[in-house]
């Protein structure tokens, strides 16, 4: 078990449950509420509940999926902790991937105006990503997390075991932003990644560390998305647009599949503007796509991407904010653009 030591948190991995059911027994919480949605009250609630020593949980189960993450959710899940009669001295366990970690999270953090909440997150992307750095929210008016607040859990319990189950499309998703971490703060860990052929026989048990730990870095130094941790938003501007114009299509992307395509349009833009290497845009193409679908982004949707790209909470004087690199494995941020340079790295993903 390797436990990660934050300002405020920790976040232990591996053989949580020994370190999960001293939380517990130490807190002594007046009620429990676990959140789940119907995957994870089938494929891991069963095990918490054998594990722990939980008595008389509080279920609360949540339409899975991106589409689900919204105030009409949060509305439902607020309701049945008032139902309960939970109060302020109540704990929050978030059981499942980002979508359940950041809605649950900030349900928690605004219910009388606030209750603890810990996260268990149970797909690779959560595990990697949404589990650390207290970012909380939900999607509102087409735009992703646009609605939320930073605040932290009291801890974080990452078990690799939840990934044996999990589908090939929802560890393709994870290993989008394992890929950006290493792009942005750890070149030796891209040079690791290069190797992997198969993700189905990947361990990722070495891998989940070293990706926590580029986020760990960049998160301490900047909790609030102030300055250097605006990094971690390499490949999201146009990701998060192409993942919300997809989201009522009849082909919804994961977000870990439109961090994708982001990753190889920003590098275009970094090769452009921030001088990345030619070789090294070739070689990050090259190996996004090996793992990827080749998705071909319809150019008549190019107009509503951008449009959405201005919508982004990170922009600043109404231009579009991006994290581009200089070379891999170092990023630099507050970067931008004219519109049509980002429909030449549109171009360029198709092409």
């Amino acid at each position: 078990m390797r436990k990660i030591d934050l300002k405020d948190y920790s976040i232990f991995v591996g053989d949580i449950w020994n370190d999960l059911n001293a939380f517990l027994k130490e807190k002594k919480y007046s009620r429990i509420v676990i959140i789940v949605d119907k995957n994870t009250k089938k494929q891991c609630l069963p095990k918490l509940l054998d594990k722990t020593n939980i008595d008389k949980p509080i279920l609360i189960k949540t339409k899975s999926g991106e589409l689900n993450k919204s105030i009409k959710s949060c509305n439902k899940i607020w309701k049945e902790m008032m139902d309960e009669g939970i109060d302020r001295n109540g704990l929050c366990i978030n059981l499942g991937g980002g979508v359940i970690g950041d809605m649950g999270g900030f349900c928690a953090a605004t219910f009388k105006r606030g209750i603890d909440f810990i996260q268990i997150p149970t797909t690779l992307l959560s595990q990697v990503d949404s589990s650390i750095g207290g970012k909380l929210g939900v999607d509102f008016a087409d735009v992703k997390n646009s609605v939320g607040l930073f605040k932290n859990p009291k801890a974080v319990f990452i078990d690799p075991c939840w990934l044996e189950s999990l589908p090939y499309r929802q560890l393709r998703s994870g290993f989008g932003e394992i890929i950006k971490h290493s792009l942005i703060d750890d070149s030796k860990q891209w040079k690791e990644l290069s190797q992997i052929k198969d993700l189905k026989k990947v361990d990722w048990s070495s891998i989940l560390v070293p990706s926590l730990m580029v986020k760990k870095r960049i998160v301490e130094a900047d909790p609030f998305e102030d300055n250097v941790r605006k990094a971690l938003n390499f490949g999201h501007t146009v990701g998060h647009a192409v993942e919300s114009h997809a989201l009522h299509s009849d082909q919804p992307y994961l977000h870990g599949e439109a961090i994708a395509i982001g990753m190889i349009c920003e590098a275009y833009l970094s090769a452009k503007i921030t001088g990345l290497p030619d070789s090294e845009l070739k070689n990050i193409k090259d190996f996004i796509n090996f793992h990827y679908d080749k998705n071909h982004l319809k150019e008549d949707s190019f107009p509503f991407l951008i449009h959405l790209m201005t919508k982004d909470k990170k922009n600043e004087r109404s231009e579009i904010n991006f994290t581009m690199l200089t070379e891999i494995g170092k990023a630099t941020i507050n970067q931008t653009c004219n519109h049509d340079l980002i429909l030449e790295s549109l171009d360029y993903f198709n092409n």
